[in-house]
């Protein structure tokens, strides 16, 4: 390779759904994009549960398939089985969910990325990063060094190593190096990012065993079937048209959980082989038992990883029990007495970034150029890191053309909810999505999100015209769903005013003569409807938002000096300089800050912000 051929715009490391979505936005951005991985052979790879999407988590993805990114689309030709979670509640907590033909998945995802315009892929083990400056100059990535030796350049980084850096795995007392089973470790850039000064700790999970499907009682398990009228996850996706296969539900027994509590001392998490800490959210089959005491059964869901292959998924037991327990354990669940272990269960210790250390950006604050995206930043999801991914590798690509960056803020997205939650509050545990973590979750429905989302991203060049068209043409339905509701009476009312009764839901309304008649599109009908019944709210919310803004409108200038703010609190300047907030509403967003601390934050800007002043009309022209 000569020379000229190793320098690109931006270097993608790692080819997880980080790292496919951050390569993508940057080649669609135009950046002469690069992605180094350690195998070809796992580009787009689900590593875990066979299944995209769940409660925040659809929201998620539907955001990125707004912005242009691969997930929904991916999961539309892959999927097997389609539901729409908390349908018993209100349309805010909507959440798509589908399971995955695992191998189907990751060929859609390698393909894409290898037909990419501006994208190449590489077969590369990267060992560390190429920084120009000293430590007392602003640093700059320049490039990273791959195991022989070589050298890649490029201006911006985008670092997804997911579970890889320094990663250990564990089934019972037996533990080997690597992030992901039949896999190695990246050793390398853990110490080469301590060099640079960054912290960095440990974090923990998990997956569960596989069992041959033909080994299990089938009829002793409940049936968990899909929605007869699948909805797809991308806006680009006409309709679900592939059969769907069923997944089922069985149970733990007390006996299972006494095997497991006589058994702790094997567990690598209570004999003290593990030292990192795992998701709250997705616990092992271990915490769950000593957490859930009282309970005398967990739910086992068993899900196809395929149409082409008899493997199952045992969500709800990951574990990193010893062999001889593990088999005895799924021995012990209903339907499962004869089952055959696949590959058995194991955790996975790494090393990860605390977020704090990154601008909204995803730009580390220590070296420019720099990004971190999913796990590295304490995530836990392929939905999380996949929205990650996305805006790190248009950021980075925006900053390589001197492009002013996109920033998603809370009020617009559930992906700016994440973000702002990572660079301020940090993560002490593995971070996950949920729709409680947003406190405008009415306005941003899996339903709306290409109405959110779509116009930033054409903004920036991330979407090409084919979406745009099909957005205006959704919106211009909207429009004449919302003028019939409001011109229509029915019984000395408008039928929008009738959306507003408790009784009416806008499904059974949906089903009405006068709503039937007009033939509308049927998304569009139900984002009318859903408008029009939560009227009161929405409004509410977006004097909330108003409210809020005014704080984010006070910028904090880059390179401030907390320090140097005369009477604010010592905890105050500490945490203030180690997170960098972009204004005064991240700012207040910061545990430990306090409505005082803001206000003495305020003044000073104020004052900074005059004395700048000053010093721009003391120049001469």
């Amino acid at each position: 390779m000569s020379s000229a051929a190793q320098h690109f715009d931006v270097i993608v490391i790692g080819g997880g759904h980080a790292g496919t979505e951050a390569a993508l936005a940057a080649g669609r951005l135009g950046a002469d994009t690069l992605l180094l991985t350690m195998s070809c052979d796992t580009v787009g790879v689900m590593s875990c549960n066979p299944a995209i999407g769940g409660v925040g988590k659809g929201q998620i993805v539907r955001e990125i398939d707004a912005l242009g990114g691969l997930m929904g689309r991916a999961i539309d030709a892959a999927g097997i089985q389609f539901r729409m979670l908390n349908r018993s509640k209100g349309p805010a907590m909507y959440s798509p969910r589908a399971q995955a033909d695992k191998q189907d998945y990751r060929r859609f995802v390698k393909l894409a990325v290898e037909e990419a315009e501006n994208v190449s892929v590489r077969q590369e083990t990267v060992v560390s990063l190429v920084v120009d400056g000293d430590a007392t100059a602003d640093r700059q990535v320049s490039g990273v060094k791959v195991a022989d030796g070589t050298v890649f350049h490029a201006p911006a980084v985008v670092l997804t190593t997911g579970t890889f850096m320094a990663a250990v795995m564990h089934t019972g007392e037996a533990k080997s190096k690597g992030g992901r089973a039949g896999e190695g470790s990246s050793s390398g850039l853990s110490g080469a990012l301590r060099d640079l000064g960054f912290d960095l700790a440990r974090f923990k999970t998990g997956t569960p065993c596989r069992l041959h499907g033909k080994s299990i009682d089938w009829a002793a398990c409940e049936p968990q079937p899909g929605d007869e009228d699948p909805q797809p996850f991308s806006f680009l996706t006409d309709r679900i048209a592939q059969p769907q296969i069923d997944c089922y539900l069985t149970g733990t027994t007390p006996a299972v959980h006494d095997l497991i509590r006589a058994n702790l001392h094997r567990a690598p998490m209570y004999s003290g082989a593990i030292h990192g800490t795992g998701p709250r959210y997705c616990p092992s089959i271990e915490d769950k038992v000593v957490r859930f005491a009282d309970k005398s059964s967990h739910q086992v869901f068993l899900e196809p990883e395929g149409r082409d292959t008899h493997e199952v998924y045992c969500n709800g037991i990951s574990t990193s029990l010893p062999r001889d327990v593990q088999e005895e354990l799924v021995r012990g669940i209903r339907g499962l007495e004869k089952a055959q272990i696949t590959r058995l269960g194991y955790a996975v210790e790494y090393d990860f970034a605390p977020p704090t250390q990154l601008k909204n950006t995803l730009e580390t604050h220590r070296v420019a150029g720099l990004y971190f995206a999913g796990q590295i930043n304490g995530t836990t999801g392929y939905e999380e890191a996949g929205g990650q991914g996305l805006l790190a590798g248009a950021n980075a690509a925006l900053a390589v053309a001197g492009k002013e960056p996109l920033v998603i803020e809370r009020d617009e997205g559930y992906l700016g909810v994440l973000i702002d939650d990572l660079v301020t509050k940090g993560a002490d545990e593995p971070y996950r999505m949920f729709t409680s973590r947003a406190e405008h979750r009415l306005t941003l429905r899996q339903d709306n999100a290409d109405r959110r989302l779509t116009p930033l991203a054409a903004r920036v060049g991330l979407v090409g015209a084919k979406r745009i068209a099909q957005l205006e043409r959704h919106s211009a339905e909207i429009a004449r769903c919302e003028a019939f509701l409001s011109a229509h009476w029915v019984d000395g009312k408008t039928l929008a005013e009738r959306l507003r009764r408790p009784d009416v839901t806008t499904e059974s309304f949906e089903t009405m003569p006068e709503w039937r008649a007009e033939r509308f599109e049927p998304r569009a009908a139900e984002q009318a409807a859903i408008s029009a019944k939560y009227a009161g709210y929405i409004a509410r919310q977006a004097t909330e938002v108003k409210k809020a803004k005014r704080w984010g409108a006070v910028r904090i200038p880059d390179g401030f000096d907390f320090a140097a703010v005369e009477h604010l609190r010592h905890e105050a300047r500490e945490k203030l300089g180690q997170v960098r907030p972009a204004d005064v509403g991240q700012a207040g967003r910061i545990s430990g800050i306090t409505p005082a601390d803001l206000s003495v934050l305020v003044v000073a800007l104020e004052r900074a912000g005059r004395e700048r002043s000053e010093v721009d009309r003391s120049v001469p022209l």
